[in-house]
Order: C-alpha cells, then structure tokens, then sequence
C-alpha cells in the first residue's frame, strides 16, 4: 500500500503526516536555524567608493543557507518512504524543500501538489493531509 506524506513547512519547523491506509502518523521538526538579522553599521574603506565590510553578513548567509539545507535533508529522511507528497506553507520554504527533494533523484517520490497555507495548528495541518489524499485517491 501506498505511502501518502504531507508537509507543512517554514523556516523554523515542519509538520509531516504519514498516511498508510487507515494508518497515520505526525511528526515535528525543528530547523535550529538562526534567525536572518541584517547587520547595522560597518565601516567604509578610506578610499571613496571602495567596499564595505559585508564578509560578516556574508558568512552569516551561507551558515543559514547549510542550516536550511540539513533542515531539508532532515524533512526528507523522514518520507523516504512516501510515493506522494503535498507540500504547503507560508514563505518560500516549500519551494527551497521541493528543489531539495528533486535533488535526490529518488524515483519512488511523486510531489502532487504545492500550496500556500498560513500557520495552522497540528489538527488542521492532519486534517487537510487527510482531505487532499481522500480526495485524490
């Protein structure tokens, strides 16, 4: 049978629920990641127009951007075994996760569907997983 798995995401968290039959399962994620802050300040070169001090910002972009990557991966590892998949959320999370998932070339996943969706609680977040499966099958 079948394996249905449904997740929403953002960049804090991830709820995914497995669907098998009448089987289902929930299961949270937590990203870890830090937040996105936008450094004040800096200095100047003393040549006019010469750089800026951005090397900080920098790192702290590409720290981020791997954070969200083992996020992703994390997500991943738990529908290996899904052949269908929704995503939704808020933001631009499900997008980055949808790319990450066709990264892994597994042939047994299928994305179905990509949705905006605001915060929801965990009970809409199963009961919309549930509806869109009953719905598709």
């Amino acid at each position: 049978m079948a394996t249905n798995a449904g997740i929403w995401i953002d960049h804090e968290k991830a709820f995914v629920v497995s669907i098998m039959g009448d089987e289902e399962s929930v299961s949270f994620i937590e990203s870890g990641v830090e937040k996105h802050i936008r450094l004040s300040g800096g200095s100047r070169s003393k040549t006019p127009f010469g750089p800026q001090e951005v090397a900080h910002e920098r790192k702290a972009d590409e720290r981020r951007k791997h954070q969200l990557r083992r996020f992703y991966q994390d997500v991943i590892r738990v529908i290996d075994d899904a052949e269908r998949i929704l995503i939704f959320g808020p933001g631009e999370a499900k997008i980055e996760l949808e790319k990450e998932i066709k990264k892994t070339k597994k042939p047994s996943f299928k994305i179905v569907g990509i949705e905006p969706a605001d915060k929801m609680t965990e009970r809409q977040i199963t009961a919309k997983v549930r509806k869109y499966f009953l719905k598709s099958s």
